[in-house]
């Protein structure tokens, strides 16, 4: 993402309301820290078919010692994190009606892991692409954004795994589509992404696939607002969107004339944090503190993800297998 002007804010931000829309009764819910939003964030408040669940599941966390003790000594000194946070679309993250407040699977997760190990977060809302490199920089302790765990990433970033995601697709409703299991199936056709994710990754790094196979080449249609992915899908300036399972699955709930294509594949997704990282170890007692005490169920239960639980969080475990057509 990136900044822009109020009057490019603007339009971005009516975008956005009237396709996935966070809705305007919400007054309150659980796990959101408040964070000052840049110019631009997508996630921003509108009309929406369905509320989001305000169910409480992090203030009840207990202090987990075990994990606490695992912090390097400098952070338990000073009690506290800076978590940069991408905020895109429902379940993964959006913004309450305050248009500060971030709240979704990701602030959960944040918030409860926080909690158990008695530590206050300080989160800054961050565009996407950005926050791998500010990690790595120093600027930031720990970032969130559904960042996939793929081999180039592990390379520079270390993660710590809370649930698994991965790489969906939807059409217009009167698109042939049914699913898509081969990339050449998009062959000739414009496909709408976000920037710096894996699905742009993905699409660029397989496009000579189309050539190979005797068609036209697919168009990758980069766009640095999630919203606008979705706008370009309904007015047939794209074909396609290839975007989070999960998110894919909550926006074609908001909107007519769309469907859900497929998974495509799924990957783990984490924490991501500065490569060799000392919080790695905590934060994953954490996570696996949270499995057993009930708090990551209810996470997933509350936000409708219960098909992405893991059953145990890793540090920087290997790149799931992409589909091989």
């Amino acid at each position: 993402m990136s900044t822009r002007t109020s009057t490019g804010t603007a339009r971005t931000t009516l975008a956005f309301a009237l396709i996935t829309a966070t809705a305007l009764t919400l007054t309150a819910c659980a796990g959101g820290e408040p964070a000052t939003a840049p110019a631009g964030a997508s996630g921003a408040p509108g009309a929406a078919k369905n509320a989001l669940p305000t169910e409480d599941v992090v203030s009840a966390v207990a202090r987990n010692e075990a994990a606490a003790k695992l912090l390097p000594a400098d952070v338990r000194q000073r009690g506290s994190l800076t978590i940069a946070s991408s905020v895109a679309t429902p379940p993964s993250s959006a913004y309450l009606p305050d248009g500060r407040t971030v709240v979704g699977v990701d602030a959960d997760f944040a918030g409860a892991v926080a909690k158990a190990l008695g530590l206050e977060l300080k989160r800054e809302v961050v565009g996407f692409e950005a926050i791998l490199p500010a990690l790595g920089s120093g600027k930031y302790d720990v970032g969130t954004g559904n960042f996939g765990v793929t081999e180039e990433r592990r390379k520079a970033i270390d993660f710590v795994t809370y649930i698994n995601d991965g790489q969906g697709f939807a059409s217009r409703a009167d698109s042939p589509l049914k699913a898509v299991t081969d990339l050449t199936q998009l062959c000739g056709l414009k496909v709408a992404v976000n920037a710096g994710t894996t699905f742009e990754r993905t699409l660029e790094q397989n496009k000579g696939r189309c050539a190979e196979a005797g068609k036209q080449p697919y168009e990758v249609n980069v766009y640095s607002e999630t919203g606008a992915i979705w706008m370009s899908l309904q007015q047939g300036r794209s074909d396609v969107v290839m975007n989070t399972i999960n998110g894919v699955r909550y926006a074609v709930t908001q909107q007519r004339n769309v469907k859900f294509l497929n998974e495509y594949r799924r990957l783990d997704v984490g924490f991501a944090f500065k490569k060799g990282t000392p919080l790695a170890p905590a934060f994953q007692a954490a996570v696996n503190g949270l499995k057993a005490d009930g708090t990551y169920d209810r996470i997933l239960r509350k936000w409708g993800v219960t098909g992405s639980g893991i059953p145990t969080s890793r540090i920087s475990p290997p790149e799931l297998p992409a589909p091989k057509k």
